[in-house]
């Protein structure tokens, strides 16, 4: 049996509960046998970024990201948006995956969990960075499902079928054969 390919969860999140772990740990929940998720957990562990360090040997935490996108055969996050934009450490991981070649050319995709007229400032960036650093961003797999918080249980993971189904969905398509 083949292996399943890996996609990579990234939270841009570091607060304990956000909506947007929330997503990701559903994601991992409604994960078909066709793939695995791995939720990366080094967001707040990374150094700010310094062109002066992204050398070899990279900081320890960089190398460990770096090496979970490679591996991944895909990507998906969830992020919130502060002040019309990425939060300020997710922009800063981003800047890491910038002169590294592990995500160029694949699959990304994201989830914008946030209510109704919010969040198009952190899609916009996303975008923006996530072409500079070459991903392959899997337009029928990015969704919005905003997420309130009577659909999250108290282990974290949403309840809604309709947010469930489209999760699974969106696995699958990046998960699909390019």
């Amino acid at each position: 049996m083949p292996t399943p390919p890996v996609i990579l969860l990234l939270s841009g999140s570091l607060r304990a509960g956000s909506s947007n772990e929330s997503v990701l740990r559903t994601a991992q929940a409604v994960a078909s046998s066709q793939v695995r998720t791995v939720l990366y957990d080094g967001l707040a562990a990374l150094p700010h970024f310094n062109p002066d360090d992204d050398t070899d040997p990279l900081p320890a935490p960089v190398a460990a990201l770096r090496a979970a996108i490679d591996e991944a055969a895909a990507v998906l996050i969830c992020t919130p948006e502060y002040a019309g934009t990425l939060p300020g450490s997710f922009k800063n991981l981003l800047d890491w995956t910038v002169g590294g070649t592990e995500i160029c050319d694949k699959p990304v995709a994201w989830v914008n969990a946030a209510a109704s007229g919010r969040g198009q400032g952190a899609e916009a960036t996303l975008r923006t960075v996530l072409g500079y650093t070459g991903a392959d961003i899997v337009e029928s797999a990015c969704v919005r499902v905003p997420v309130d918080r009577q659909m999250v249980g108290p282990d974290g993971v949403i309840t809604d079928e309709g947010v469930r189904e489209q999760l699974g969905k969106t696995l699958a398509l990046l998960a699909a054969p390019r």
